[in-house]
């Protein structure tokens, strides 16, 4: 019913196709019944492989992607609480991918690897493929731990990596603490910062100061595996090009910062360190050309993700359990 085929020598993602057009209707409802027929053996392949790539299935819209993320998961779809992008909710449970401008790439991380409680599993789907780049650069976190010097991972597994951010309360720069918490309760926001032991202030501006120290790899519950998983690089500064951080200091202290990153004892990053994470990412990032009704579905403590610049339109939903 259907074949399986990966992208050249990489083994991510292990992509699912229908062995010919006229065995499957191209629908939500299709993909359905063919992962609940064959799911141990779905289920298997995406611990091994990390990431599976349903192709030829019209999973194009909010409703179709809604539906197969809730069946495959078997649970309710999570809200985007204590994210860092921006985005914009579509429908309960399904989100617009980061709204940052086309120019910008977005460097690999595990969603929410910052926070308390992450989504196990992450499904994209391609509503309007874009005309040129746009990627979802997707890598093996297992492989990426391995590349990273050892020097350097055993430094962040000694520390852990302390997050911190600066949210404010409806002007200025960033994201405001009511679009994080999707709420304008402050008690709701409490509760969860203290359920998670995350340290937070109300500031006299009506803004919220954020700070929570957490492990740099984690094991994945299913296989045992160790993984790289944290966004240190991403919180810190220098992921921002030299002129809009010099621009944005130019304005902000760096303890007023949106986010930043420091060891888990609060002192400063090495920023070779971090240099040397992201030329490893690099190394290691995987690139497939988006198609229009493509469902990407990735094992968020396996494989982390990101986004490639892109001209044209290009419209990627995303949905979490």
């Amino acid at each position: 019913m259907f074949k399986t085929n990966v992208f050249g020598q990489a083994s991510l993602p292990l992509v699912i196709e229908p062995k010919s057009a006229d065995e499957v209707t191209p629908d939500a409802e299709s993909l359905i019944s063919l992962y609940a027929e064959h799911k141990s053996f779905l289920d298997q392949k995406l611990l091994e492989h990390g990431g599976l790539l349903f192709r030829g299935f019209s999973i194009n819209s909010p409703e179709a992607l809604e539906k197969f993320a809730r069946a495959a998961s078997e649970v309710q779809l999570l809200s985007y609480i204590d994210g860092t992008s921006p985005r914009t909710r579509v429908k309960r449970g399904v989100y617009t991918s980061t709204e940052y401008p086309p120019a910008y790439f977005i460097s690999l991380h595990n969603e929410l690897s910052y926070t308390h409680k992450w989504p196990s599993r992450i499904f994209f789907c391609c509503v309007t493929a874009p005309q040129e780049g746009g990627e979802t650069p997707i890598v093996d976190s297992r492989a990426l731990l391995k590349s990273i010097p050892a020097d350097v991972v055993d430094q962040f597994r000694q520390k852990g990596v302390k997050y911190v951010r600066n949210l404010h309360a409806g002007r200025g720069l960033g994201l405001s603490w009511q679009s994080v918490f999707e709420t304008d309760d402050k008690a709701v926001v409490e509760e969860y910062c203290r359920e998670g032991g995350v340290e937070f202030k109300w500031k006299e501006d009506g803004g919220l100061w954020l700070s929570q120290v957490r492990p740099a790899t984690a094991m994945h519950p299913l296989t045992g595996e160790e993984v790289w998983f944290n966004q240190a690089d991403q919180f810190h500064p220098t992921e921002m090009d030299e002129q809009t951080r010099r621009a944005v200091l130019s304005i902000i202290k760096e303890d007023g910062l949106p986010k930043n990153a420091y060891f888990g004892d609060g002192t400063p990053l090495d920023v070779t360190m971090l240099d040397q994470i992201r030329s490893a990412t690099r190394t290691q990032m995987i690139l497939f050309p988006w198609r229009t009704g493509d469902l990407l579905m990735v094992d968020n403590v396996l494989v982390a993700h990101g986004r490639m610049p892109f001209t044209g339109p290009r419209q990627i939903l995303v949905a979490m359990s």
